[in-house]
Protein backbone atom coordinates (compact mmCIF):
# COMPACT_ATOMS: atom_id res chain seq x y z
CA UNK A 1 0.00 0.00 0.00
CA UNK A 2 1.00 3.28 -0.67
CA UNK A 3 0.22 6.32 1.14
CA UNK A 4 0.86 9.83 0.80
CA UNK A 5 -0.84 12.35 2.83
CA UNK A 6 -0.50 14.94 -0.15
CA UNK A 7 -2.69 13.14 -2.12
CA UNK A 8 -5.21 12.83 0.45
CA UNK A 9 -5.46 16.65 0.74
CA UNK A 10 -5.74 17.22 -3.11
CA UNK A 11 -8.17 14.80 -2.77
CA UNK A 12 -10.24 16.26 -0.33
CA UNK A 13 -10.60 19.63 -2.25
CA UNK A 14 -13.32 20.42 -4.19
CA UNK A 15 -13.34 21.75 -7.79
CA UNK A 16 -15.53 24.63 -7.86
CA UNK A 17 -14.95 26.64 -10.95
CA UNK A 18 -12.36 26.71 -13.98
CA UNK A 19 -9.46 27.88 -12.18
CA UNK A 20 -9.70 25.19 -9.28
CA UNK A 21 -9.92 22.52 -11.47
CA UNK A 22 -7.03 23.61 -13.27
CA UNK A 23 -5.09 24.02 -9.63
CA UNK A 24 -6.34 20.59 -9.04
CA UNK A 25 -5.44 18.90 -12.20
CA UNK A 26 -1.41 20.47 -11.84
CA UNK A 27 -1.48 19.18 -8.37
CA UNK A 28 -2.78 15.98 -9.18
CA UNK A 29 -0.06 15.74 -12.67
CA UNK A 30 2.87 17.08 -10.18
CA UNK A 31 1.84 14.22 -7.59
CA UNK A 32 1.24 11.09 -9.59
CA UNK A 33 4.07 12.28 -11.59
CA UNK A 34 6.83 11.86 -8.89
CA UNK A 35 5.16 8.40 -7.84
CA UNK A 36 7.20 5.16 -8.73
CA UNK A 37 5.01 3.87 -12.08
CA UNK A 38 4.14 0.55 -10.12
CA UNK A 39 2.68 2.33 -7.02
CA UNK A 40 -0.38 1.45 -5.91
CA UNK A 41 -3.12 1.53 -3.20
CA UNK A 42 -6.44 3.45 -2.41
CA UNK A 43 -5.59 6.86 -2.29
CA UNK A 44 -4.05 6.14 -5.55
CA UNK A 45 -6.34 4.56 -7.61
CA UNK A 46 -8.73 8.00 -6.75
CA UNK A 47 -6.41 10.23 -7.32
CA UNK A 48 -6.26 8.46 -10.92
CA UNK A 49 -10.01 8.65 -11.09
CA UNK A 50 -10.15 12.56 -9.90
CA UNK A 51 -7.72 13.06 -12.81
CA UNK A 52 -9.65 11.54 -15.37
CA UNK A 53 -12.74 13.34 -13.79
CA UNK A 54 -11.02 16.72 -13.79
CA UNK A 55 -8.99 16.25 -17.32
CA UNK A 56 -12.72 16.14 -18.69
CA UNK A 57 -13.73 19.20 -17.35
CA UNK A 58 -10.53 21.26 -18.70
CA UNK A 59 -10.00 22.44 -22.19
CA UNK A 60 -7.17 20.62 -24.09
CA UNK A 61 -5.16 24.32 -24.40
CA UNK A 62 -5.38 24.64 -20.57
CA UNK A 63 -4.60 21.24 -20.04
CA UNK A 64 -1.40 21.83 -22.17
CA UNK A 65 -0.81 25.53 -20.65
CA UNK A 66 -0.76 23.65 -17.67
CA UNK A 67 1.62 21.00 -18.13
CA UNK A 68 4.04 23.76 -19.81
CA UNK A 69 4.12 25.85 -16.12
CA UNK A 70 7.61 25.40 -14.59
CA UNK A 71 8.46 23.23 -11.44
CA UNK A 72 5.56 20.68 -12.83
CA UNK A 73 7.36 17.35 -11.84
CA UNK A 74 7.02 14.63 -14.67
CA UNK A 75 9.24 11.81 -13.84
CA UNK A 76 6.43 8.60 -14.07
CA UNK A 77 6.15 6.75 -17.48
CA UNK A 78 2.69 5.92 -16.90
CA UNK A 79 1.48 9.28 -16.18
CA UNK A 80 2.92 10.27 -19.65
CA UNK A 81 1.79 7.48 -20.97
CA UNK A 82 -1.98 8.48 -20.26
CA UNK A 83 -1.08 12.15 -20.91
CA UNK A 84 -0.16 11.16 -24.24
CA UNK A 85 -3.72 9.37 -25.39
CA UNK A 86 -5.65 12.79 -24.51
CA UNK A 87 -5.10 14.93 -27.67
CA UNK A 88 -1.60 16.21 -29.15
CA UNK A 89 -1.58 19.39 -27.83
CA UNK A 90 -1.37 17.76 -23.99
CA UNK A 91 0.75 14.54 -25.49
CA UNK A 92 3.38 17.47 -26.59
CA UNK A 93 3.73 19.48 -23.31
CA UNK A 94 3.95 15.96 -21.60
CA UNK A 95 6.79 15.00 -23.67
CA UNK A 96 8.71 18.22 -23.22
CA UNK A 97 7.81 18.21 -19.80
CA UNK A 98 8.82 14.87 -18.51
CA UNK A 99 12.29 13.47 -17.07
CA UNK A 100 12.77 10.33 -17.37
CA UNK A 101 15.49 7.76 -17.76
CA UNK A 102 16.88 6.12 -21.08
CA UNK A 103 15.14 2.82 -19.44
CA UNK A 104 12.15 4.74 -18.98
CA UNK A 105 12.19 5.75 -22.43
CA UNK A 106 12.88 2.54 -24.36
CA UNK A 107 9.80 1.52 -22.16
CA UNK A 108 7.26 4.34 -23.14
CA UNK A 109 8.10 4.53 -26.65
CA UNK A 110 6.39 1.48 -28.16
CA UNK A 111 3.25 2.08 -26.10
CA UNK A 112 2.53 5.87 -26.81
CA UNK A 113 0.17 6.24 -29.62
CA UNK A 114 2.02 6.17 -33.37
CA UNK A 115 0.99 9.79 -34.42
CA UNK A 116 2.60 10.91 -31.14
CA UNK A 117 5.71 9.20 -31.36
CA UNK A 118 7.16 11.71 -33.49
CA UNK A 119 6.65 14.43 -30.99
CA UNK A 120 9.88 12.52 -28.87
CA UNK A 121 12.29 13.73 -31.88
CA UNK A 122 11.46 17.17 -30.71
CA UNK A 123 14.04 16.50 -27.62
CA UNK A 124 18.12 17.10 -27.37
CA UNK A 125 18.70 14.72 -24.50
CA UNK A 126 17.80 11.48 -25.89
CA UNK A 127 20.36 8.58 -25.33
CA UNK A 128 21.75 6.85 -28.42
CA UNK A 129 20.12 3.66 -27.26
CA UNK A 130 16.19 5.85 -27.31
CA UNK A 131 17.42 7.82 -31.04
CA UNK A 132 18.20 4.17 -32.45
CA UNK A 133 14.58 2.69 -31.36
CA UNK A 134 13.15 6.02 -32.70
CA UNK A 135 14.25 4.84 -36.41
CA UNK A 136 13.87 1.47 -35.80
CA UNK A 137 10.24 2.60 -35.53
CA UNK A 138 10.51 5.06 -38.47
CA UNK A 139 10.27 7.96 -36.91
CA UNK A 140 13.31 10.32 -38.61
CA UNK A 141 15.52 12.73 -37.12
CA UNK A 142 14.07 16.17 -38.47
CA UNK A 143 16.74 19.20 -39.32
CA UNK A 144 19.42 19.53 -41.49
CA UNK A 145 21.93 16.41 -42.31
CA UNK A 146 24.05 15.49 -39.78
CA UNK A 147 28.04 17.47 -40.63
CA UNK A 148 29.65 14.04 -40.96
CA UNK A 149 27.32 11.99 -42.89
CA UNK A 150 28.11 11.53 -46.58
CA UNK A 151 25.08 12.01 -48.61
CA UNK A 152 25.39 11.62 -52.74
CA UNK A 153 23.87 14.09 -55.11
CA UNK A 154 24.21 14.02 -58.29
CA UNK A 155 23.70 16.81 -61.06
CA UNK A 156 19.87 15.96 -61.81
CA UNK A 157 18.98 16.52 -58.20
CA UNK A 158 17.69 20.36 -58.91
CA UNK A 159 14.50 18.87 -60.63
CA UNK A 160 14.05 16.30 -57.79
CA UNK A 161 10.52 16.17 -56.25
CA UNK A 162 10.33 19.13 -53.38
CA UNK A 163 9.73 15.69 -50.80
CA UNK A 164 12.39 14.20 -51.62
CA UNK A 165 14.96 17.31 -50.75
CA UNK A 166 16.20 17.91 -47.39
CA UNK A 167 14.23 19.57 -44.51
CA UNK A 168 16.26 22.62 -43.63
CA UNK A 169 13.84 23.24 -40.60
CA UNK A 170 16.53 24.39 -37.82
CA UNK A 171 16.15 22.96 -34.58
CA UNK A 172 15.40 26.06 -31.66
CA UNK A 173 17.66 24.76 -29.21
CA UNK A 174 20.21 23.68 -31.43
CA UNK A 175 24.01 25.69 -30.95
CA UNK A 176 24.29 28.88 -33.78
CA UNK A 177 27.74 27.18 -34.37
CA UNK A 178 26.32 23.62 -34.93
CA UNK A 179 23.99 24.82 -37.61
CA UNK A 180 26.93 26.91 -39.29
CA UNK A 181 28.77 23.61 -39.74
CA UNK A 182 25.89 21.47 -40.86
CA UNK A 183 25.05 24.50 -43.39
CA UNK A 184 28.75 24.49 -44.55
CA UNK A 185 28.44 20.77 -45.03
CA UNK A 186 25.86 20.98 -46.42
CA UNK A 187 26.79 23.47 -49.16
CA UNK A 188 30.08 22.09 -49.42
CA UNK A 189 28.42 18.92 -51.19
CA UNK A 190 26.26 20.95 -53.41
CA UNK A 191 29.72 22.45 -54.67
CA UNK A 192 31.12 19.30 -55.33
CA UNK A 193 28.32 18.33 -57.32
CA UNK A 194 28.22 21.48 -59.49
CA UNK A 195 25.10 22.57 -57.92
CA UNK A 196 24.29 26.26 -57.77
CA UNK A 197 23.88 26.92 -53.95
CA UNK A 198 20.35 28.14 -53.53
CA UNK A 199 19.97 28.04 -50.04
CA UNK A 200 22.24 30.47 -48.99
CA UNK A 201 21.53 31.81 -45.23
CA UNK A 202 19.46 35.01 -45.29
CA UNK A 203 21.55 38.46 -45.49
CA UNK A 204 20.54 40.38 -42.09
CA UNK A 205 21.16 37.11 -39.87
CA UNK A 206 24.36 36.74 -41.46
CA UNK A 207 25.40 40.16 -41.30
CA UNK A 208 24.02 40.21 -37.47
CA UNK A 209 26.80 37.43 -36.64
CA UNK A 210 29.66 39.75 -37.68
CA UNK A 211 28.95 42.66 -36.36
CA UNK A 212 28.90 44.90 -32.96
CA UNK A 213 27.61 45.28 -29.64
CA UNK A 214 23.84 45.21 -29.58
CA UNK A 215 22.42 47.63 -26.55
CA UNK A 216 18.58 46.58 -27.63
CA UNK A 217 16.29 44.57 -29.46
CA UNK A 218 13.11 42.98 -29.93
CA UNK A 219 11.57 39.69 -29.40
CA UNK A 220 8.40 37.46 -29.22
CA UNK A 221 8.44 34.04 -27.49
CA UNK A 222 5.78 31.15 -27.03
CA UNK A 223 3.50 30.07 -24.25
CA UNK A 224 6.62 27.93 -23.04
CA UNK A 225 9.14 30.78 -22.77
CA UNK A 226 11.22 29.68 -26.27
CA UNK A 227 12.26 32.58 -28.42
CA UNK A 228 10.44 32.44 -31.91
CA UNK A 229 11.68 35.99 -33.22
CA UNK A 230 13.99 38.51 -32.96
CA UNK A 231 14.94 41.50 -34.59
CA UNK A 232 17.73 41.04 -37.08
CA UNK A 233 20.49 42.32 -35.57
CA UNK A 234 20.28 39.28 -32.41
CA UNK A 235 18.06 36.68 -34.03
CA UNK A 236 21.07 33.99 -35.36
CA UNK A 237 22.07 34.13 -31.10
CA UNK A 238 18.62 34.75 -29.65
CA UNK A 239 16.35 32.68 -31.26
CA UNK A 240 15.47 29.26 -29.34
CA UNK A 241 16.86 30.65 -26.54
CA UNK A 242 14.31 30.42 -23.30
CA UNK A 243 13.05 33.13 -21.03
CA UNK A 244 11.25 32.20 -17.59
CA UNK A 245 13.64 29.97 -15.70
CA UNK A 246 15.75 30.25 -13.01
CA UNK A 247 17.67 26.95 -13.98
CA UNK A 248 21.70 27.63 -13.91
CA UNK A 249 22.05 25.02 -16.89
CA UNK A 250 19.99 27.34 -19.21
CA UNK A 251 21.60 30.02 -21.45
CA UNK A 252 19.13 32.33 -20.13
CA UNK A 253 19.25 32.59 -16.39
CA UNK A 254 15.88 34.61 -15.29
CA UNK A 255 15.79 36.24 -11.81
CA UNK A 256 12.87 35.03 -9.51
CA UNK A 257 11.09 37.88 -10.02
CA UNK A 258 11.08 37.03 -13.57
CA UNK A 259 10.20 33.75 -13.25
CA UNK A 260 7.50 33.79 -10.96
CA UNK A 261 5.71 36.21 -13.50
CA UNK A 262 5.84 34.40 -16.41
CA UNK A 263 4.17 31.63 -14.09
CA UNK A 264 1.58 34.20 -13.30
CA UNK A 265 1.12 35.78 -16.94
CA UNK A 266 1.73 39.03 -15.83
CA UNK A 267 4.29 41.55 -17.39
CA UNK A 268 7.64 42.14 -16.96
CA UNK A 269 9.71 45.27 -15.89
CA UNK A 270 13.26 45.83 -16.06
CA UNK A 271 13.44 42.04 -14.93
CA UNK A 272 16.89 40.69 -14.53
CA UNK A 273 18.25 38.05 -16.83
CA UNK A 274 21.58 37.00 -17.44
CA UNK A 275 22.65 35.29 -21.11
CA UNK A 276 24.73 32.77 -21.86
CA UNK A 277 25.17 32.90 -25.71
CA UNK A 278 27.24 34.25 -28.58
CA UNK A 279 30.32 36.54 -26.76
CA UNK A 280 28.12 39.88 -28.23
CA UNK A 281 25.09 39.05 -26.08
CA UNK A 282 26.76 37.38 -23.07
CA UNK A 283 25.73 39.28 -19.59
CA UNK A 284 23.59 41.04 -18.09
CA UNK A 285 20.11 42.25 -19.62
CA UNK A 286 17.18 43.70 -18.78
CA UNK A 287 14.00 42.79 -19.88
CA UNK A 288 10.27 44.47 -20.35
CA UNK A 289 7.49 42.57 -21.89
CA UNK A 290 3.78 41.93 -22.07
CA UNK A 291 1.73 38.84 -22.19
CA UNK A 292 0.08 37.76 -25.22
CA UNK A 293 -3.56 35.91 -25.37
CA UNK A 294 -5.67 35.32 -28.15
CA UNK A 295 -9.41 35.92 -28.84
CA UNK A 296 -10.36 33.19 -26.68
CA UNK A 297 -8.09 33.88 -23.57
CA UNK A 298 -5.26 31.61 -23.92
CA UNK A 299 -1.74 32.47 -22.91
CA UNK A 300 0.37 32.48 -25.90
CA UNK A 301 3.54 33.89 -25.12
CA UNK A 302 5.11 37.02 -23.98
CA UNK A 303 6.47 40.24 -26.70
CA UNK A 304 8.98 42.63 -25.45
CA UNK A 305 12.26 44.23 -25.63
CA UNK A 306 15.82 43.14 -24.34
CA UNK A 307 18.30 45.89 -23.42
CA UNK A 308 21.69 45.83 -21.50
CA UNK A 309 21.57 47.82 -18.13
CA UNK A 310 23.49 51.51 -18.42
CA UNK A 311 26.58 50.53 -17.04
CA UNK A 312 26.36 47.48 -19.10
CA UNK A 313 25.32 49.37 -22.75
CA UNK A 314 28.43 51.50 -22.01
CA UNK A 315 30.57 48.66 -21.49
CA UNK A 316 29.49 46.93 -24.63
CA UNK A 317 30.10 50.00 -26.70
CA UNK A 318 33.68 50.72 -24.86
CA UNK A 319 36.62 49.68 -26.77
CA UNK A 320 37.67 46.99 -25.43
CA UNK A 321 41.14 47.37 -23.36
CA UNK A 322 43.37 44.11 -22.78
CA UNK A 323 43.31 43.93 -19.06
CA UNK A 324 39.80 45.52 -18.05
CA UNK A 325 38.66 43.53 -21.01
CA UNK A 326 39.75 40.30 -19.14
CA UNK A 327 38.61 41.61 -16.03
CA UNK A 328 35.57 41.92 -16.81
CA UNK A 329 34.73 39.01 -18.73
CA UNK A 330 35.78 37.18 -15.55
CA UNK A 331 33.02 39.36 -13.76
CA UNK A 332 30.24 38.53 -16.16
CA UNK A 333 31.31 35.01 -15.66
CA UNK A 334 31.09 34.59 -12.09
CA UNK A 335 27.85 36.81 -12.25
CA UNK A 336 26.18 34.07 -13.71
CA UNK A 337 26.34 31.17 -11.32
CA UNK A 338 26.24 33.85 -8.11
CA UNK A 339 22.52 35.09 -10.37
CA UNK A 340 21.64 31.45 -10.38
CA UNK A 341 22.50 30.50 -6.43
CA UNK A 342 20.61 33.88 -6.06
CA UNK A 343 17.25 33.03 -7.83
CA UNK A 344 17.10 29.90 -6.50
CA UNK A 345 17.61 30.92 -2.94
CA UNK A 346 15.04 33.32 -3.49
CA UNK A 347 12.71 30.92 -5.05
CA UNK A 348 12.91 28.70 -1.77
CA UNK A 349 12.93 31.32 0.63
CA UNK A 350 9.70 33.03 -1.04
CA UNK A 351 8.17 29.39 -1.37
CA UNK A 352 7.59 29.84 -4.65
CA UNK A 353 6.95 26.07 -5.83
CA UNK A 354 5.22 24.66 -2.94
CA UNK A 355 5.68 25.06 1.28
CA UNK A 356 9.22 25.23 2.39
CA UNK A 357 10.36 24.32 6.46
CA UNK A 358 11.44 27.84 8.23
CA UNK A 359 14.63 26.75 9.04
CA UNK A 360 15.39 25.77 5.08
CA UNK A 361 13.38 29.40 4.73
CA UNK A 362 15.71 30.83 6.99
CA UNK A 363 19.16 29.21 5.24
CA UNK A 364 17.99 30.44 1.72
CA UNK A 365 17.74 34.16 3.18
CA UNK A 366 21.55 34.27 4.56
CA UNK A 367 22.20 32.48 1.09
CA UNK A 368 20.36 35.11 -1.58
CA UNK A 369 22.09 38.34 0.90
CA UNK A 370 25.73 36.93 0.78
CA UNK A 371 24.76 36.25 -3.25
CA UNK A 372 23.48 40.29 -3.46
CA UNK A 373 26.63 41.04 -1.43
CA UNK A 374 28.99 39.45 -3.46
CA UNK A 375 27.06 40.73 -6.69
CA UNK A 376 27.49 44.09 -5.43
CA UNK A 377 31.16 43.81 -4.59
CA UNK A 378 31.28 42.63 -8.36
CA UNK A 379 29.92 45.58 -9.84
CA UNK A 380 32.44 48.00 -7.86
CA UNK A 381 35.58 45.94 -9.29
CA UNK A 382 33.65 46.18 -13.04
CA UNK A 383 33.16 50.06 -12.45
CA UNK A 384 36.55 50.33 -10.96
CA UNK A 385 37.85 48.37 -14.50
CA UNK A 386 35.95 50.65 -16.49
CA UNK A 387 36.55 53.53 -15.23
CA UNK A 388 40.38 52.53 -15.13
CA UNK A 389 40.30 51.53 -18.81
CA UNK A 390 38.23 54.73 -19.99
CA UNK A 391 35.04 52.44 -20.70
CA UNK A 392 33.17 54.56 -18.95
CA UNK A 393 32.85 58.18 -17.35
CA UNK A 394 30.56 59.81 -14.77
CA UNK A 395 27.57 61.94 -16.20
CA UNK A 396 28.29 65.35 -16.27
CA UNK A 397 26.15 67.70 -14.80
CA UNK A 398 26.38 70.37 -11.92
CA UNK A 399 25.34 70.14 -8.28
CA UNK A 400 25.61 72.61 -4.96
CA UNK A 401 28.70 70.87 -3.45
CA UNK A 402 27.94 72.27 -0.40
CA UNK A 403 24.48 71.01 -0.45
CA UNK A 404 25.34 67.77 -0.83
CA UNK A 405 28.16 67.35 1.80
CA UNK A 406 25.32 68.69 3.86
CA UNK A 407 22.96 66.21 3.91
CA UNK A 408 25.44 63.27 3.45
CA UNK A 409 27.14 64.39 7.26
CA UNK A 410 23.31 64.89 8.51
CA UNK A 411 22.66 61.55 7.67
CA UNK A 412 26.00 60.02 8.92
CA UNK A 413 26.06 61.96 12.00
CA UNK A 414 22.65 60.53 12.98
CA UNK A 415 23.70 57.42 13.25
CA UNK A 416 27.38 58.21 14.31
CA UNK A 417 25.72 59.57 17.40
CA UNK A 418 24.85 56.62 18.76
CA UNK A 419 28.49 55.67 19.64
CA UNK A 420 29.38 59.83 20.13
CA UNK A 421 31.63 59.72 16.92
CA UNK A 422 30.52 61.40 13.51
CA UNK A 423 31.86 64.32 11.10
CA UNK A 424 32.66 67.90 11.91
CA UNK A 425 31.91 70.50 8.96
CA UNK A 426 33.03 73.85 8.02
CA UNK A 427 32.18 75.14 4.88
CA UNK A 428 32.50 78.26 2.58
CA UNK A 429 29.51 80.22 2.58
CA UNK A 430 27.54 80.17 -0.88
CA UNK A 431 27.20 77.54 -3.67
CA UNK A 432 29.92 75.28 -4.36
CA UNK A 433 29.46 74.19 -7.75
CA UNK A 434 31.08 71.30 -9.37
CA UNK A 435 31.06 70.36 -13.11
CA UNK A 436 29.52 66.50 -11.61
CA UNK A 437 26.15 65.16 -12.17
CA UNK A 438 24.40 65.46 -8.96
CA UNK A 439 23.47 61.66 -8.03
CA UNK A 440 27.17 61.00 -9.03
CA UNK A 441 28.83 63.55 -6.76
CA UNK A 442 26.47 62.08 -3.93
CA UNK A 443 26.93 58.44 -4.91
CA UNK A 444 31.08 59.54 -4.99
CA UNK A 445 30.81 61.59 -1.19
CA UNK A 446 29.16 58.47 0.44
CA UNK A 447 31.54 56.60 -0.34
CA UNK A 448 34.32 58.50 0.81
CA UNK A 449 32.51 59.76 4.02
CA UNK A 450 30.54 56.04 4.42
CA UNK A 451 34.12 54.46 4.04
CA UNK A 452 36.04 57.07 6.89
CA UNK A 453 32.83 56.66 8.90
CA UNK A 454 32.75 53.04 9.57
CA UNK A 455 36.37 52.81 9.95
CA UNK A 456 36.13 55.13 12.82
CA UNK A 457 36.48 54.10 16.28
CA UNK A 458 33.76 54.98 19.17
CA UNK A 459 34.12 59.13 20.46
CA UNK A 460 35.92 59.92 17.10
CA UNK A 461 35.44 63.01 15.62
CA UNK A 462 36.15 63.55 12.11
CA UNK A 463 36.83 67.26 10.72
CA UNK A 464 36.14 68.15 7.12
CA UNK A 465 36.63 70.91 5.04
CA UNK A 466 35.08 72.01 1.82
CA UNK A 467 35.92 75.43 0.09
CA UNK A 468 37.05 76.94 -3.27
CA UNK A 469 40.26 77.04 -3.85
CA UNK A 470 41.72 77.65 -7.82
CA UNK A 471 39.04 77.13 -9.67
CA UNK A 472 38.48 73.50 -7.98
CA UNK A 473 36.33 72.38 -5.06
CA UNK A 474 37.91 70.94 -2.21
CA UNK A 475 36.83 68.80 0.51
CA UNK A 476 39.46 67.65 3.17
CA UNK A 477 38.79 64.78 5.40
CA UNK A 478 40.48 63.91 8.39
CA UNK A 479 41.80 60.44 8.59
CA UNK A 480 40.53 57.71 11.56
CA UNK A 481 43.12 56.84 13.46
CA UNK A 482 42.94 53.48 11.84
CA UNK A 483 43.25 54.74 8.71
CA UNK A 484 46.14 57.25 9.66
CA UNK A 485 48.88 54.76 10.36
CA UNK A 486 48.93 53.31 7.41
CA UNK A 487 51.23 53.59 5.02
CA UNK A 488 49.30 52.92 1.47
CA UNK A 489 45.79 53.87 1.81
CA UNK A 490 44.91 52.37 -1.28
CA UNK A 491 45.59 49.55 -0.45
CA UNK A 492 43.39 46.46 -1.18
CA UNK A 493 42.40 44.51 2.45
CA UNK A 494 39.84 42.20 3.85
CA UNK A 495 37.15 44.36 5.42
CA UNK A 496 37.09 44.47 9.74
CA UNK A 497 34.25 43.44 11.77
CA UNK A 498 31.12 43.35 9.91
CA UNK A 499 29.78 47.32 10.50
CA UNK A 500 26.16 49.00 9.37
CA UNK A 501 28.63 51.82 7.41
CA UNK A 502 30.37 49.17 5.38
CA UNK A 503 33.19 50.12 3.07
CA UNK A 504 32.37 47.45 1.02
CA UNK A 505 33.03 43.79 0.21
CA UNK A 506 36.84 44.44 -0.38
CA UNK A 507 37.54 46.66 2.38
CA UNK A 508 38.51 50.60 2.89
CA UNK A 509 41.82 51.20 0.38
CA UNK A 510 39.65 49.14 -2.20
CA UNK A 511 36.73 51.65 -1.65
CA UNK A 512 39.01 54.90 -1.37
CA UNK A 513 40.87 53.71 -4.99
CA UNK A 514 37.31 53.54 -6.55
CA UNK A 515 36.42 56.98 -5.24
CA UNK A 516 39.80 58.07 -6.53
CA UNK A 517 38.77 56.55 -9.90
CA UNK A 518 35.42 58.15 -9.55
CA UNK A 519 37.28 61.86 -9.16
CA UNK A 520 39.73 61.16 -11.69
CA UNK A 521 37.01 60.59 -14.31
CA UNK A 522 35.53 63.54 -13.27
CA UNK A 523 38.16 66.09 -13.50
CA UNK A 524 39.53 66.06 -9.97
CA UNK A 525 41.11 63.65 -8.06
CA UNK A 526 41.57 62.10 -4.34
CA UNK A 527 44.86 61.90 -2.72
CA UNK A 528 46.32 61.44 0.77
CA UNK A 529 47.45 64.78 2.53
CA UNK A 530 49.44 64.04 5.79
CA UNK A 531 46.97 62.91 8.42
CA UNK A 532 43.71 64.30 5.94
CA UNK A 533 42.40 63.07 2.32
CA UNK A 534 41.52 65.29 0.04
CA UNK A 535 38.83 65.26 -2.78
CA UNK A 536 39.28 67.76 -5.63
CA UNK A 537 36.21 68.24 -8.18
CA UNK A 538 36.31 70.99 -10.80
CA UNK A 539 34.05 73.76 -10.33
CA UNK A 540 31.20 74.18 -12.27
CA UNK A 541 31.95 77.22 -15.20
CA UNK A 542 28.29 78.53 -15.02
CA UNK A 543 27.57 78.13 -11.48
CA UNK A 544 23.99 77.27 -10.41
CA UNK A 545 20.79 78.65 -11.12
CA UNK A 546 18.99 78.00 -7.88
CA UNK A 547 19.63 80.21 -4.81
CA UNK A 548 22.46 79.75 -2.66
CA UNK A 549 21.25 78.16 0.76
CA UNK A 550 22.12 79.50 3.96
CA UNK A 551 24.62 77.29 5.43
CA UNK A 552 25.89 77.11 9.02
CA UNK A 553 29.46 77.57 9.74
CA UNK A 554 31.90 76.54 11.73
CA UNK A 555 35.78 76.55 12.29
CA UNK A 556 37.84 73.81 10.94
CA UNK A 557 41.36 73.07 10.13
CA UNK A 558 42.92 74.92 6.83
CA UNK A 559 44.81 73.12 4.62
Amino acid sequence: MYVDDRLATVLRARVGGSFAAVTQFRQLVDLLGTLPSEARGEQVDAAWARLAEVSAEIPVEDRAAALREPGLRLRSSRLIAELARTGAPVASAALGAARLTEAQWLDLVPALPVQIRGLVRQRTDLGPKVEGLLSRLGIAPRGLPSAGAVTQIAANDVNAPREGRQNLELPPAEGIGAIVRRIEAYRKRKAEAGLALTDQPPAPEAAALASGPVDAFAFTCDERGRINWAEACAAPATIGLRIGTSDAASAVVSASAVVEAFRRRQPIRCGRVGVCSAPTFAGAWQLDASPIFDPFGHFTGYRGRFRRPPSQAAQARATPDSSADRVRQILHELRTPVNAIQGFAEVIQQQLFGPTPHEYRAHAAAIAGDAARMLAGFEEMDRLARLNSGAMTLDPGTCDMAAVTQTLVGQLNTHLGQRSSGFDLALDPGVLPVALDAAEAERLCWRLLATLAGVAAPGEKLKIRLRRKRQMIRLDVELPGALSIKDDLFHASPPPAASPLSAGMFGAGFALRLAAAEARSAGGDLVRRDARIRLELPEAAGGLTQPAPDHNQKEGFTG
